[in-house]
């Protein structure tokens, strides 16, 4: 199998969870600049995604799309609602686990990746060329309102997760 699709997106998760580990280097003090560099890195990754890969995998699939597909994108709903509030401690430990999991979903044998790149084997090329040229995210500043933070919990319940339990 081609695993430069697979090389490229895993790539990616390392350099975003960089960023995070920058950001958060001092728990009691987030380094912004970092921050909002793994925010514009995590919605732009989440882009390749959701307008490249996902739709060339399930064209490829017939149309249908893939039995993971949905759960992924249910977790990139609340991932990028978590991205508005301000980032606090307990945001970050969530952030941190549903990446955990949204990434071992995605990189395991077998998993998101592996599948994709098997179904648009013969696309590879021009993919990597559609990703290459994918512009980076606006972030917008954090939203400090309880609202934004309780739209992000709803969008994780939605995806499997409780905010208040993973953040204990």
């Amino acid at each position: 199998m081609n695993r430069q699709l697979y090389r490229f997106f895993t790539k990616d998760h390392r350099r975003i969870e960089e960023l995070l580990e920058l950001a958060t280097k001092n728990p009691d003090e987030i380094q912004m600049e970092y921050y909002q560099g793994f925010r514009a890195g995590l919605l732009t990754h989440i882009k390749m995604e959701e307008k490249i890969l996902f739709p060339a995998a399930q064209k490829a699939n017939g149309g249908v799309p893939l039995p993971i597909a949905a759960k992924l994108r249910l977790e990139h709903g609340a991932l990028t609602a978590l991205m508005v509030p301000p980032p606090t401690p307990s945001l970050i430990k969530v952030l941190r686990h549903v990446l955990d999991k949204h990434d071992i979903a995605e990189e395991e044998p077998g998993g998101m990746y592996d599948v994709c790149s098997a179904l648009t084997q013969n696309q590879t090329t021009e993919l990597l060329e559609q990703l290459a040229h994918v512009s980076e995210v606006p972030v917008h500043p954090h939203h400090p309102a309880a609202f934004a933070l309780e739209a992000a919990k709803r969008a994780l319940t939605r995806a499997g997760y409780d905010f208040d339990t993973v953040a204990q």
